[in-house]
Parts: structure tokens; C-alpha cells; sequence
């Protein structure tokens, strides 16, 4: 099955940084099942994010790409995914980087 990764960034995106090297294991990423993500992915669509640069401002993550998420976007996502049981673990990481003011990466399909 396709998979999408999270993880959290140390670092905040810088603006004129590009990320769109596949790099998971230097975010710690979890792996998430790309079924368990089609039910809420429209729920996404309002959600203020990033595609693969702070330069690239957009709604809903970059399904085949690389989304940056800010911690002023995490509540909303959180809501997205909150009656997902499936989604516990990526709940988990949402709600911990937006405790510690950090961002989110996510490399799609």
C-alpha cells in the first residue's frame, strides 16, 4: 500500500528554502497508510499550508508532493483527523510539535 511520512522539524522553514528532497529519516517520520489518510483528505482543503517552500502558500497538503505545516495550521488538522481512530499516532505527532512551536513535514505519495 502507498504511504505518506510525518515527522517533526527541528527547524523552522526558512523563506527561499526549497524542500523537495525525500528525506524521512532526518525528520523521524511515522508512516501512514495512504487509506487511512483518503477519508479525511478533503478535510484538508481549508487548511492553510505549505508546498515545498514557505513561497508556495496553499490549501490542503501536496498529495504527491512535499507539505510544509505551520504550527498555526496544527489545531485545524487535529480536528481533521480526531474521529480517525486509525490516525492516532499522527495525531499523537500533530499535537507534539504544536506543544513545542514546531513545524510539520509531509512527503506524500
Amino acid at each position: 500500500m502507498a504511504k505518506h511520512e510525518f515527522g517533526i522539524m527541528q527547524t523552522a522553514p526558512q523563506k527561499g528554502q526549497r524542500y523537495d528532497v525525500y528525506a524521512p529519516q532526518k525528520y523521524n517520520c511515522i508512516t501512514v497508510d495512504d487509506g487511512c489518510l483518503e477519508n479525511v483528505v478533503t478535510d484538508f482543503n481549508d487548511i492553510d499550508f505549505y508546498w515545498h517552500s514557505l513561497d508556495a502558500p496553499g490549501k490542503g497538503i501536496a498529495y504527491y508532493g512535499i507539505t510544509l505545516i505551520p504550527p498555526i495550521s496544527m489545531q485545524a488538522f487535529i480536528s481533521a483527523i480526531k474521529n480517525a481512530p486509525e490516525l492516532s499516532e499522527l495525531k499523537a505527532l500533530v499535537q507534539k510539535a504544536y506543544a513545542e512551536n514546531k513545524w510539520i513535514i509531509h512527503f506524500g505519495l
